[in-house]
């Protein structure tokens, strides 16, 4: 993301909207019917030439060779040392990858995997001038999506989901927040229109349009890390939770694979992402730390007033206190309390 500014009348995020002037009331959307959120500032790249399947699936952590023709998977890219480089969502197309980044991402993930396509027939191409992304997220997504004439497909399992095609859209299984989800992949052409279209269905449902603040609400609360926020280029997969969907253990040899093994092997790592509520004192913000009896054990890396259910966290803490209803100290001199919910 690039600054916050306005546009149109609503808070934005770079090219993201923030809100549409209620995120209390567009949490709940996501929450109880569905939201439908304008994700085009996320990265979109496409892998394509002779040898584009068997070489992404050399260079990141996940099963790429072992999807077929309309799924996808959850993937990172690391380093020689296991540390996370990036993470994105890869889909197998027709003749293609289509990779999902974060924002800003994009011209990082491409950077990274151009230094190793010197002997392979790959071309690494930019979608997003393309394609825009919308999602629609919330127990009634797929009611939103069937409304406007366009297929539900499923997700198959925790790390892998399925794509349909509909004329130029491609719909994909994705659930964001923790509930059910899809994302629909745009032509930049007719992206307004089918935007407003899934809006107004979604409206009728009990939703609406969504911005990022009430995404961010609802993925704090579902405990789901977000590269930039709570993974960074100092964190391991297994610290953060995610090597159940993002990492394989069967496949062959990828940058940083021997140290994810050892760590499988030897069962942990030594801190943890843990969901967090916090009470008393103000509000934490990321980089607070957490500490016991003048021990250091962690730090905060998000957190959210949500409504209804108070302040919510996610932050790394130490092996030896990841147990729900431990309860640690944020800051040295703050009243607050973060008490241990589980794992993220």
């Amino acid at each position: 993301m690039s600054g916050t500014e306005s546009t149109a009348g609503h808070t934005a995020r770079g090219a993201c909207v923030m809100d549409y002037g209620d995120a209390a009331l567009e949490y709940a959307s996501l929450c109880q019917a569905a939201g439908v959120l304008d994700l085009s500032a996320r990265g979109r790249l496409c892998v394509l030439g002779a040898d584009h399947v068997a070489f992404l699936h050399g260079q990141v952590t996940n099963d790429v060779k072992g999807l077929e023709a309309g799924q996808g998977c959850y993937t990172a890219l690391t380093d020689n040392k296991g540390r996370m480089q990036a993470d994105f969502h890869v889909w197998r197309l027709a003749g293609e990858l289509l990779l999902d980044t974060e924002p800003g991402l994009g011209t990082v993930v491409a950077a990274r995997l151009e230094q190793f396509t010197v002997a392979a027939d790959v071309q690494v191409a930019d979608a997003a001038p393309h394609f825009g992304l919308v999602s629609v997220q919330g127990p009634a997504a797929a009611e939103v999506l069937r409304a406007c004439g366009l297929p539900t497909p499923a997700l198959l399992r925790s790390e892998a989901h399925e794509h349909a095609r509909l004329g130029g859209l491609y719909v994909m299984g994705h659930a964001r927040t923790g509930t059910a989800g899809f994302d629909v992949f745009v032509p930049v052409a007719t992206l307004e229109e089918v935007r407003d279209t899934l809006t107004g269905a979604a409206s009728s449902a009990g939703g609406g349009p969504c911005g990022w603040s009430a995404l961010e609400l609802a993925r704090i609360e579902a405990g789901i890390p977000r590269f930039g926020a709570d993974m960074d280029g100092a964190t391991l997969p297994p610290e953060a939770g995610i090597e159940t969907r993002a990492v394989s253990f069967r496949k062959g040899c990828y940058v940083g694979q021997e140290v994810l093994n050892r760590i499988q092997s030897r069962g942990h790592v030594n801190r943890r992402l843990c969901r967090l509520q916090v009470e008393g004192g103000a509000p934490p913000v990321p980089g607070d730390r957490l500490h016991l009896e003048g021990r250091d054990l962690g730090w905060i890396t998000s957190a959210a007033t949500i409504p209804g259910k108070g302040v919510l966290a996610l932050g790394y803490v130490a092996r030896a206190h990841v147990t729900p209803g431990a309860a640690l100290r944020v800051g040295q001199s703050s009243e607050a309390v973060a008490a241990v919910l589980g794992v993220a």
